[in-house]
């Protein structure tokens, strides 16, 4: 982790540097290593970024490869079969790929995030019952047996009668740290979210939660420079001023062009806006697109309408100059794969070169060896729903 250096005290009167749109993508793309890819092992990365997004099996490893140079499927095979990294409930309630000890020392932060989500979801249903004994229940099922939350919650109906097994299984699902166990998650397998907790998973040796200055100081060496409001909606909690407040003479402060205080760690890159930027494909829920409450710097509105599709979907997207340009999607047949592209605006002959360029490597990634690979270019052209063709 990057330690912050004390700046210099400015003067009261000395104004703060206003950053623009264009160099605040800069920091972010340079944090999130997509300027140039790097050379870094995949733990390391995970933990300079404080996990992955997870929600779509293969989505952290799009993410590792679009952000390390040389990155192969089984770099992060290894790393769940051996238990060095796990899928777990974590930021907003959503799963996150991050390493064994962030999964044990970050989780009791999130636990009143997903305590709201339960309740907020599944209170009714779970009206005048004990949920810490439904917890510790659950907690001696999934130990016993890795079990699915369909399972999960028809072994607990047996001793709730009448009760929702859904709705119990939640109880455990947000009140327990439960990992998904392997084959899910895994290139190439297939599986159900099979669950049991990260103490059976990961060995029950005590550890310290993380303090949340740390876990602050994190978020900004990979994200920042950031509002407050940025910081809690990519953690989900909420009252985070009194911690930025505490950390302020450690950090630098700027404002963007709308005048929001903007903070960041003091050394952290932050390169020129004109810094070129060539051409990325981030998968499914790629983190970049969920850790701002202000997303323009990477994502206009009328985009992220595009992106984000009603059901909680947030689909692939190419970055053409740094921003959100449109979708991407890869199919297969028995013998071939297809990359679709479908840019939300014109490109010029360069930009679809580079992009046929960085799509080729993509494809290299991805399709089996024995596979013909094509990539197809997508008219600029709307559909009734506002979205392009790629589904």
């Amino acid at each position: 982790m990057v330690k912050p250096r004390k700046p210099d005290t400015p003067s009261v009167s000395e104004p703060c540097e206003i950053l623009t749109m264009k160099a605040l993508n800069r920091a972010l793309l340079a944090r999130q290593m997509l300027l140039e890819r790097s050379a870094l092992p995949a733990p390391e990365v995970i933990g300079n970024l404080v996990g992955l997004q997870a929600q779509a099996p293969h989505s952290p490893y799009f993410a590792l490869w679009t952000r390390i140079e040389g990155f192969r499927q089984e770099d992060l095979t290894r790393l769940i079969e051996s238990r060095q990294s796990v899928r777990i409930a974590l930021m907003r309630s959503t799963i996150h790929l991050v390493s064994a000890e962030d999964a044990i020392r970050l989780r009791p932060h999130v636990e009143p995030v997903l305590e709201r989500g339960l309740m907020g979801n599944y209170g009714k249903k779970l009206a005048e019952l004990d949920l810490n004994y439904i917890a510790e229940a659950g907690r001696t099922l999934v130990e016993t047996e890795p079990l699915t939350l369909k399972d999960l919650g028809l072994k607990l109906s047996m001793q709730w009668h009448g009760r929702d097994p859904e709705a119990l299984a939640m109880v455990i699902r947000n009140k327990v740290p439960l990992v998904q166990i392997p084959p899910r998650g895994l290139w190439g397998k297939s599986g159900q979210a099979v669950y049991t907790t990260a103490e059976a998973w990961l060995g029950n040796e005590a550890r310290e939660p993380a303090p949340m200055d740390s876990i602050v100081l994190r978020y900004l060496a990979a994200f920042g420079p950031a509002t407050v409001k940025d910081i809690q909606t990519w953690s989900g909690l909420t009252k985070l001023k009194t911690v930025v407040d505490r950390l302020r003479p450690v950090l630098a402060v700027f404002h963007d062009e709308a005048g929001h205080e903007l903070f960041d760690l003091p050394d952290a890159p932050r390169p020129s806006a004109d810094t070129p930027s060539p051409p990325r494909f981030l998968g499914e829920f790629d983190q970049m697109l969920l850790s701002y409450a202000d997303r323009s710097r990477v994502m206009s509105e009328a985009d992220r309408t595009k992106v984000f599709t009603n059901n909680g979907i947030i689909r692939s997207v190419i970055l053409v100059d740094g921003f959100v340009h449109g979708l991407w999607k890869l199919s297969e047949s028995k013998t071939k794969t297809v990359l679709d592209i479908a840019p939300f605006r014109q490109l010029d002959a360069r930009q679809l070169e580079a992009l046929k360029e960085e799509g080729s490597k993509l494809l290299q990634f991805a399709a089996p060896e024995r596979h013909d690979t094509e990539i197809r270019f997508a008219d600029v052209r709307e559909d009734d729903s506002g979205s392009n063709s790629v589904n």
